[in-house]
C-alpha cells in the first residue's frame, strides 16, 4: 500500500461523525471508540500535556529553546493497530488539531530527538546522519500481569482489590528511593489503564542521562530475577543488605506481605504451602515445618491459618541455632520474592522507548490513565477510576452542558486534572524556568569572562 494510500485509509478510519446527543442518552459501560471525539474534543488537557512537554521552553525568555518541542516525538495508534510513528508538533494548537484530526485509541510519548522526528527522512537523504534521541524523561513500567506466581486471586491483565495493593507496594519503594537516594523530585505516576503503573521522572538532571547511566539506575532498583522455573527469585547479595532494601523491607515490605498479602491470598494455605518451603534451602527445616502443617491444618488458637504458619516458619528460620546467613535470611527473600517492585528494565533503560501518555482511555477498559498521588496512593481503586462512558454520562447530564475549558471541573476528571496541574504541573514549571535562568546567568557570565580576556 502507498503512503498517500495509507493516509486515505486513516482518514477513513478516524472520521466517524461526532455522536448526536441523543446517541449518548443511554451510553454502554464498554469501551466505544465513536465517543472519542467527544472526550479529545471536550475533556482531553490538551494545553496542559503540551506545556509539561515543553520544559518552560515555550516561553519568551531568550534561553528557551523554541524547537525543543518540536523535536519531541508522539506516536498516535488508530483503529486497527494502525501506528503512526514519528509526530512531532510547534505549538499547542498543533497537538490539539493533531489529536483532534486522528482521534487516536492511544497515544505514545517518546524522546526529544535532535531534529524534527517528522523530517528525520530527509536528513537521512541529504547524508547527514544526526537523528538521534538527545533527553527523554527517566520512566518506568510495572505491569501486575509479572506477579501472576505472587497472586492468586488473578492472572493475566485481571485485577481486583486483593492484588492490586501490589502497585501501590510498588510505588511506595520505588517513589521514595527516586527522591531520597537520587534527589530526583519532578515524578509523575500514572495509571495505565488496565493492569498497571508508569513513572516519569521529569527533572532535567533525569531527562538528560544516557543510556547507561539510565541502566545503571534500573539495575540499582533490580532484585527480583526470579522466573517460574527458578526457586530463588531474588538477589540479595552480600553479608548485610544494602540501605534501601533494608528501609523498603522495615518502612514498606515486611508489613505489606505479613498483614495484608499473607492472607488475602492465602500464601500458606494446604494448597500453596509448598511453593514457599521450596525457597527454603535446608531440608531438615522445610520437613519439619511440613510434619507441622500437615498434622495442624487448622488453627487452634482462633488466628489465620496462614498467620499462624507464618510465626513458626520465622521462628525457626530466625532461631540462635541457624548459624548461616542464607538460612537467617530466607524470611527477607521470601518476603522480597512476593512483593518487591517488578520492573520492565528495558523500558528504563532505552532513551527511545514509547511509554503510553497519561489521560488515555484504554480501549480494552474504557478507563482514563489518570495520575496517581504517592502520597495517599493507598486510596487509589483501579475498579473506580473515570471511564469514557462514565464522562459522556456526566457531559450528557443537566447542568453539564458548558463550553470550553469548564467541562472537566464538572465531571470525575476534575480531581486528576487538578493534581496534575497543582501538585505536578506548578512545581515542575516553577524548577523549569530556574533552571532556564541559570542556565542563561551562567553563560551570560561565561561569555563576560571571555571577553576579559
Amino acid at each position: 500500500m502507498t503512503k498517500e494510500a495509507q493516509n486515505e485509509r486513516d482518514d477513513m478510519l478516524v472520521d466517524d461523525p461526532e455522536p448526536q446527543d441523543e446517541q449518548i442518552d443511554d451510553i454502554p459501560d464498554e469501551f466505544n471508540p465513536n465517543y472519542l471525539k467527544v472526550y479529545y474534543g471536550r475533556l482531553f488537557p490538551h494545553a496542559d500535556m503540551f506545556k509539561w512537554l515543553s520544559y518552560g521552553n515555550d516561553g519568551k525568555h531568550p534561553a528557551c529553546d523554541q524547537s525543543y518541542i518540536g523535536r519531541r516525538e508522539f506516536s498516535f495508534t488508530l483503529d486497527n493497530d494502525i501506528y503512526l510513528r514519528f509526530q512531532s508538533f510547534n505549538c499547542a494548537s498543533e497537538l490539539e488539531n493533531g489529536i483532534k484530526d486522528k482521534c487516536p485509541f492511544k497515544i505514545d510519548i517518546g524522546p526529544v530527538y535532535s531534529v524534527d522526528p517528522s523530517k528525520r527522512l530527509a536528513y537521512a537523504q541529504s547524508g547527514d546522519n544526526i537523528f538521534t534521541p538527545v533527553e527523554r524523561e527517566l520512566v518506568f513500567d510495572i505491569d501486575i500481569s509479572d506477579y501472576d506466581d505472587a497472586r492468586y486471586c488473578c492472572s493475566g491483565a485481571d485485577v481486583c482489590l486483593d492484588c492490586w495493593p501490589l502497585m501501590t507496594i510498588a510505588i511506595k519503594v520505588i517513589d521514595t528511593s527516586l527522591r531520597d537516594d537520587f534527589g530526583f523530585n519532578n515524578i509523575l505516576w500514572v495509571y495505565s489503564g488496565r493492569r498497571g503503573v508508569h513513572c516519569w521522572v521529569c527533572d532535567g538532571k533525569a531527562r538528560r542521562l544516557n543510556n547507561e547511566q539510565r541502566g545503571a539506575i534500573a539495575d540499582y532498583f533490580r532484585v527480583y530475577k526470579g522466573n517460574t522455573n527458578s526457586k530463588s527469585k531474588v538477589s540479595l547479595v552480600g553479608s548485610a543488605l544494602h540501605p534501601f532494601l533494608v528501609r523498603s523491607y522495615s518502612d514498606v515490605l515486611r508489613d505489606f506481605f505479613e498483614k495484608k498479602l499473607l492472607c488475602s491470598q492465602q500464601l500458606l494455605s494446604d494448597e500453596r504451602y509448598e511453593k514457599i518451603l521450596e525457597m527454603i534451602p535446608d531440608e531438615s527445616i522445610t520437613s519439619e515445618l511440613r510434619g507441622k502443617w500437615q498434622d495442624n491444618r487448622r488453627s487452634s488458637s482462633g488466628k489465620d491459618v496462614n498467620v499462624v504458619r507464618w510465626e513458626q516458619l520465622k521462628q525457626l528460620l530466625q532461631s540462635g541455632k541457624q548459624k548461616a546467613t542464607g538460612i537467617r535470611r530466607c524470611v527477607e527473600e521470601i518476603v522480597f520474592s512476593f512483593t518487591y517492585p517488578r520492573l520492565d528494565m528495558e523500558v528504563s533503560k532505552h532513551m527511545n522507548h514509547l511509554l503510553k501518555a497519561p489521560f488515555c482511555i484504554h480501549p480494552k477498559t474504557g478507563r482514563v490513565c489518570v495520575p496517581i498521588d504517592p502520597d495517599v496512593c493507598d486510596e487509589f481503586d483501579p475498579t473506580n477510576v473515570p471511564t469514557l462512558s462514565k464522562l459522556l454520562r456526566e457531559i450528557n447530564t443537566v447542568g453539564l452542558q458548558v463550553e470550553g475549558d469548564k467541562v472537566w471541573e464538572r465531571t470525575s476528571m476534575g480531581k486528576s486534572i487538578r493534581y496534575f496541574r497543582g501538585s505536578f504541573l506548578q512545581p515542575l514549571m516553577k524548577s523549569c524556568k530556574e533552571e532556564i535562568e541559570e542556565s542563561y546567568s551562567a553563560k551570560v557570565q561565561q561569555s563576560k569572562n571571555s571577553l576579559t580576556w
